[in-house]
Formats: structure tokens, sequence, C-alpha cells
């Protein structure tokens, strides 16, 4: 079959996306990055913990499929988190994947992440004026003197400086553009965070917020960081990344404070398969690492979850099962949008309930080696409806064994 950027033996998502008036709106960076804030950001999700050894897993995990930079964590939180940090960046010297860490705008915070071994670091500082004035109870120059002082300390101690202004979305636009310029030209910035901590920003907002913000920092990498109160993390980032932006602060499985943050499996999947950006990861460990991650997080994960679910490829709808049947082998495609193969998910397959169709049935008995005739099967098909509903649940396949009259 002839392969297409949307139609390849892997993945059929759609041409309406590789249309020129689409193409000639997107503008990627030829080199995107993800920056992943699981052992920070993620770790802020209510209740979840995740102790040394558990840190190390998971940044293991990361870097085996491929994520650029992980956040290994925020030293002053605990003197476990700092051994977990200097740990890491030992197990990743000389691999591909970059180890920051995260810091307030304080010079200890700086000393303590620069005693880790990292080579690069996030330095947060509230940004909004209300943000300041209202949660910090801070004078507004407080934010600005502080974050001069300390990003110019972390430059002299070596690190590369992602400078993260806090509530940047809903900060008056000339006071926070104000104190960024002098972040940049008093103190030190490589990169500069976009950050939308509350999730605020509207998909179609985002690439004129960038535009905007190109103007003034032409040559400043920027790292969109966007929660997902709305719904929008991956949307937004996404939007984010077609603007140009170099690199995408996400967490596995979308894992943060509040709703999370955006999933970088569903970033790197729409990435690859809807505009053909390929980042050089794995996709096909997605599914296993994030399982590892949520499983040490114990955090329960909606089983028809895009990418990562566990139940996202069963089969209940009869006509699917028919499609199944039919293209399941030399088509798979017209099932799915993209094969479980793709991301480490199971092969598609049938289960046994009330949405169950007569291909259904067929599939089971031929399964069971049992023959019937279309009235059989079609009693068959009524019983296993009455049975689904009684149970509210799909049925087990003991229970269709005894329905079908199986020894």
């Amino acid at each position: 079959m002839m392969s297409e950027p949307w139609n390849t033996d892997m993945w059929f998502t759609s041409p309406w996306n590789f249309d020129k008036e689409v193409r000639d709106q997107v503008n990627f960076d030829p080199s995107p990055k993800l920056h992943d804030v699981t052992l920070r950001d993620g770790e802020q999700q209510t209740g979840v913990l995740f102790n040394k050894d558990e840190k190390i897993r998971i940044a293991e995990a990361l870097a085996e499929v491929g994520i650029h930079r992980i956040e290994a964590g925020m030293p002053v939180v605990s003197k476990q988190d700092e051994e977990a940090i200097k740990e890491i960046v030992k197990r990743l010297e000389g691999s591909d994947t970059q180890v920051f860490s995260f810091a307030r705008c304080m010079a200890d915070d700086v000393k303590r992440s620069v005693d880790t071994g990292v080579k690069g670091i996030v330095m947060e500082v509230p940004s909004s004026t209300h943000i300041i004035e209202r949660a910090y109870k801070w004078d507004l120059n407080k934010a600005i003197d502080t974050s001069i002082k300390a990003t110019q300390y972390a430059k002299e101690n070596g690190l590369y400086v992602c400078f993260f202004p806090i509530d940047f979305s809903r900060a008056p636009l000339e006071w926070v553009l104000d104190m960024l310029k002098k972040v940049a030209t008093e103190g030190h910035m490589d990169a500069l965070a976009i950050v939308d901590t509350f999730g605020g920003l509207a998909p179609h907002t985002v690439p004129h917020l960038i535009k905007k913000m190109r103007e003034v920092f032409p040559d400043t990498p920027f790292e969109p960081h966007f929660h997902d109160d709305y719904g929008m993390g991956v949307a937004n980032t996404l939007m984010a990344m077609a603007a140009g932006c170099q690199v995408a602060q996400t967490s596995v499985t979308g894992l943060g404070e509040r709703a999370g943050n955006c999933a970088y499996e569903e970033l790197a999947l729409a990435m690859k398969t809807m505009y053909d950006v390929d980042m050089g990861l794995k996709t096909e460990k997605f599914v296993e690492t994030s399982r590892l991650v949520t499983g040490l997080a114990n955090v329960a994960v909606p089983p028809n979850r895009c990418i990562v679910g566990e139940k996202l490829y069963d089969i209940e709808s009869g006509i699917i099962v028919s499609w199944l049947k039919n293209a399941g082998v030399d088509f798979p495609t017209e099932l799915v949008p993209y094969r479980a193969g793709l991301v480490g998910q199971t092969e598609p397959k049938p289960v046994i309930g009330k949405g169950s169709g007569i291909d259904s049935i067929v599939w089971f008995l031929e399964e069971l080696g049992i023959k019937a005739t279309q009235e059989e099967m079609m009693a068959l098909l009524t019983d296993v409806k009455e049975r689904a509903l009684k149970e509210n649940r799909l049925l087990t396949m003991d229970e269709f064994k005894e329905l079908a009259g199986a020894d």
C-alpha cells in the first residue's frame, strides 16, 4: 500500500491535516524537544508521592523512551529528593537525556541545585501582580529583584536557566513584559517558560501570544507549560509547538497539580501522526511507562483513556466486531486511528456485553469450536443481552459458555 503522512501501516489520521492551507499555518521548530515534569509537578498531584528509588526508576524509564530532558525534582523539598536528583544525574550521565532541577528564585535553592550536579535549572517566581500581592504578600519589586539576583547567580554557577514566571498567562501584559525584559538583561534567561498555571488560555490565543512574545524575545527559546484545568493542556501545547516553540513541558499521562499537565504521550503521538513531526521517541513504550508511573503514583487511569487506557482496544459494539472480522487482519486502521503496537497496547479483541451483535456471537462460538444455526445464534444473542443487563456489566467467558451450553 502507498504510504502518506496521514495513512501508513501504523496509523490513519486525516488528509485534511496536510492540506496546504493548514500546513501554511504551522511552523514547528526543526528539532522540538520534551521536558518532563513528572518527578516535580507530577508529584504535586494530591496524594502522589515518589520515594528516591521510585524517582530513579521513573527517570530511567523516561530516558529509555527518549525524553530529552527530565526535571528530576526540587532539592530543597527533602533530603531524599536531593539524593534522588544526584543519583539520577549519575545514572543518566552519558545518555541523550539532560537532567534539570527546579528552584525558587533564591540563592540557597540555586546552590542546592548546583550541588546535585545538574546542568540546567527551571527557576520559578510569581509574575502576575495580583498573585504577587494577594497570594505571596510581596511588594511587586521583590519579584523582579529576587529573579535578577538568583538567575545571575545560577549563570555564574554554570547552569542553563529556564525562567518560569508563575501565572504568566493572567499577568497584565505591560507589567510582565517589563519584568521579563529586566530579568533577561540584568539577570539571566537562557529560555523562557510560557506558563499557563491555571489552564486559562484558549487554543486560538496561544499562537497569538507566541507571536507577541517572539516580537519581544526574538532569539529566546520558549517552553510552553500548560495546565489542564479546562482539558486544553495538550491542545494548547500543540498550538504552541506549531507556532515554533522549542521545548514542551509535559508529564506522563498528564500527572500534575489539580487537573494536571499536558500528557506527553498525547502530544508526541499527535505531532507524529497528525503533523509528521517525529521527536525520536520510542512510542511503543508509552503504555509501559504510563503504567509504571501511574502504578507508583497510585493514580487510577480511566480504562478508555486515549493511548494508555487498559481497555482502549476492547470491542463490545457488534458493528465494530464486524469490522474486526472483515478488515482487522489486512486493514487494521479501519478499526482504530493508530495500531496497538505503535504505543505498546494490546491488540483489539472482542468482549461480550449488552452492546454485542451477531458477529460477536459468531466470533466467540468459533473460538469455542461450537457450531450453531442462525436461529440459535440469535437466541443466544438475546440471552447475552439479558444477562448483561441483569449483571450490569460485561460477561465473562465462563458465563458465555454457560449460556451457549458449552461443556
